[in-house]
């Protein structure tokens, strides 16, 4: 009896020790194909689950083309038109919300539709298509509507157009219309303008006498505007809270453009005309 009992534990043993090994063989592989399990290693990069490919952005070529205002479909047509004529003679479409002489025409050349650069003014092309866009102004992403109000409130030293009115929504029509075709987000090269690059420090004294032999005969002899350009300082023309105002943003405009049809300013010229305008009085923006 006593030998049967040995043997029977002795079997016992081997059996358990068998089954025990077959287990442990079992969770390892367990383990190596999950890629972690408690506190063990992470997949080797031999035995890890294939990766998708990065996403690659499409390479699409941007091209300059926008469609003519009279091209747009019939069900859009008259509102395009009169988001055009918003643009050229703002005071003539919004008389309510103009509080000066301009009309944005005068920064966006043609109502937009130029390729900006030389001669260019400010393109509106491709805006339709880069909106909603971050401004640090709000610090916060603004849409079209409120981009184009605060245009009305600085620029236009007037009030804004309600949201959802027929000239806003044939001004956001107009807008989406010309940038079609352009994809949405991309890098519009002629958009906006770029600091000029200078160490030059800005002389207004400088500024006050290139005004005079160069701006004066289509701006006035006290910025007050002539039938040839706009008023570029006093009650007719845009407040101190516009874009414009800035040197930064002036200076950069007018040596692209100005004088109007055959720009010859300098970087230093522009640099110093700027100063010397935004200088001059002009009307206080309230954000009230």
């Amino acid at each position: 009896m006593k030998n049967n009992g040995l043997a029977f534990v002795l079997v016992t043993t081997v059996a358990i020790a068998i089954v025990g090994a077959g287990l442990s063989v079992f969770f390892s592989r367990f383990i190596n194909l999950s890629g972690t399990f408690g506190d063990t290693a992470p997949m080797s990069a031999s035995n890890a689950l294939p990766q998708a490919a990065p996403l690659q952005e499409p390479t699409t070529a941007i091209t300059y083309s926008p469609p003519s205002p009279q091209d747009a479909p019939p069900s859009i047509k008259e509102a395009v038109l009169l988001g055009y004529n918003l643009l050229m003679e703002t005071g003539k479409y919004a008389p309510d919300n103009v509080g000066n002489k301009l009309s944005c025409t005068n920064c966006h050349f043609k109502g937009g539709i130029t390729q900006g650069g030389k001669n260019g003014g400010l393109s509106l092309v491709g805006v339709g298509a880069t909106y909603p866009q971050y401004r640090k102004r709000q610090d916060y992403a603004v849409d079209l509507v409120t981009r184009t109000n605060d245009c009305f409130k600085r620029s236009m030293n007037g009030r804004p157009l309600p949201e959802e009115s027929k000239e806003m929504t044939a001004i956001v029509t107009y807008y989406q219309w010309i940038s079609k075709g352009l994809p949405v987000y991309a890098e519009i090269p002629w958009l906006g303008t770029q600091p000029l690059q200078s160490t030059h420090v800005p002389d207004k004294t400088k500024g006050e006498q290139l005004y005079g032999a160069k701006c004066s005969a289509c701006h006035g002899k006290n910025g007050e505007g002539t039938a040839a350009a706009p008023p570029l300082w006093g009650d007719d023309s845009f407040n101190d809270g516009a874009g414009m105002h800035k040197p930064v943003n002036m200076s950069a405009f007018a040596h692209l453009n100005m004088p109007l049809g055959n720009p010859d300013l300098t970087v230093e010229d522009a640099l110093d005309v700027a100063d010397f305008v935004a200088s001059q009085p002009r009307p206080h923006f309230s954000a009230k």
